[in-house]
């Protein structure tokens, strides 16, 4: 295959987005085939917490607003969701969602001990993980979400291959207790920590029987891939979604991206939904909204690829092509006069439903009526 090597010059950059835009025009590349909503309805629909996280609500509360909002499916994505892991507690946790008729995915943050983003608030990674892996058996979760690192992971020693290789070893440290409890370790591609093939690698390694994949879209754009491309891989891989738009446009220096409500991006989600069906039709579409902010990928400057020890050129060159087609945004600015911690809660609780109203409304998604 086809490998940009770290050291990218600016002129073969250049090089490469002026192929793309040939492809572009020629319809060789973002084709997204018709625009009709996808056909079936029948992929559950839900969200993930932290897409309302300044509310700072418990899991009783948001599963109320679960139910209020008719969704099938909610990611705890944190251990602070819940008031405590005793079994009781978890049980009760367990009972409501039932009632509600709410499936519960379960999930944590950072399990590599050597990224930055790992903390020791649960003990050593193995016992992190160990206890996410009892949180999700007690609350009838499928899975246990959860992360590598970040994108400054890719500039620690021995960068993000390295990181992997920790990864792995904690997943295999578990291996017994995920298969006991039926729960799958679902490793997020995480805030350009890793792109999608080297997450697959991950998986390979630690072995595909226990460990799957938290897909998300919105994290793809954070490591130069277009969603689609990244859905291509990831998919077969999916145990669970983190699902959010983005707008990406072309800077002097390279790229901006900002993440958006669904159907407010660049991204062809009705393509994307009907190769979702395709690829994996019994995983939930988990929205994970988090808008406004605008993120730069300076990838014209050669100090840029310093971090990234391969980069597939021709997936690149599809995070080009959207680039060039899309325009510059302005992020979200908090109203003047207004509470912060107030006007933030608005902003995402709005963010949040108006995507919703999109996947029900335009792609079809979701088994509740609304």
């Amino acid at each position: 295959m086809s490998q940009l090597g770290s050291r990218v010059s600016r002129r073969s950059v250049l090089q490469l987005a002026s192929l793309t835009a040939a492809s572009v025009a020629l319809g060789q590349l973002g084709s997204t085939g018709p625009s009709s909503p996808s056909s079936g309805g029948k992929i559950k629909l839900g969200f993930d917490n932290f897409s309302i996280r300044t509310l700072g609500w418990k899991a009783p509360q948001l599963l109320e607003y679960a139910a209020a909002l008719r969704v099938d499916v909610i990611l705890f994505s944190d251990l602070d969701v819940y008031e405590n892991h005793s079994e009781p507690y978890l049980k009760e946790i367990k009972a409501k969602a039932n009632g509600l008729g709410i499936e519960i995915h379960a999930g944590t943050g950072s399990i590599c001990p050597s990224s930055n983003t790992f903390t020791n608030r649960f003990g050593t990674p193995e016992e992190h993980l160990a206890l996410t892996l009892r949180v999700a058996k007690a609350l009838g979760s499928p899975v246990a979400r959860c992360y590598q690192g970040n994108a400054a992971d890719r500039q620690s020693e021995g960068g993000i291959a390295a990181r992997i290789q920790d990864t792995v070893k904690v997943c295999k440290s578990v291996r017994q207790q995920a298969r006991d409890a039926g729960v799958k370790i679902a490793i997020e591609n995480h805030a350009g920590d890793m792109q999608a093939w080297e997450l697959v690698t991950l998986v390979e390694e630690a072995g595909r029987d226990y460990v799957g994949v938290t897909m998300d879209s919105g994290n793809a754009t954070w490591t130069l891939e277009d969603p689609m491309q990244n859905l291509e891989i990831l998919g077969p891989y999916a145990a669970t979604t983190g699902i959010r738009d983005s707008a990406i446009w072309e800077s002097p220096e390279g790229a901006s991206v900002q993440w958006t409500a669904m159907g407010e991006g660049d991204i062809d989600f009705r393509a994307y939904m009907r190769r979702y069906a395709e690829l994996c039709p019994n995983v939930p579409v988990v929205l994970e909204i988090i808008s406004g902010m605008t993120r730069s990928y300076p990838y014209l400057k050669p100090e840029f690829w310093k971090p990234y020890q391969k980069v597939r050129a021709h997936e690149f060159a599809k995070f080009i092509a959207l680039a060039k087609q899309g325009k510059p945004r302005k992020a979200f600015k908090l109203p003047e006069g207004k509470d912060k911690k107030l006007a933030e809660q608005e902003y995402q609780k709005d963010q949040l439903e108006r995507s919703l109203r999109y996947c029900r409304q335009v792609l079809g998604l979701g088994v509740k009526t609304s």
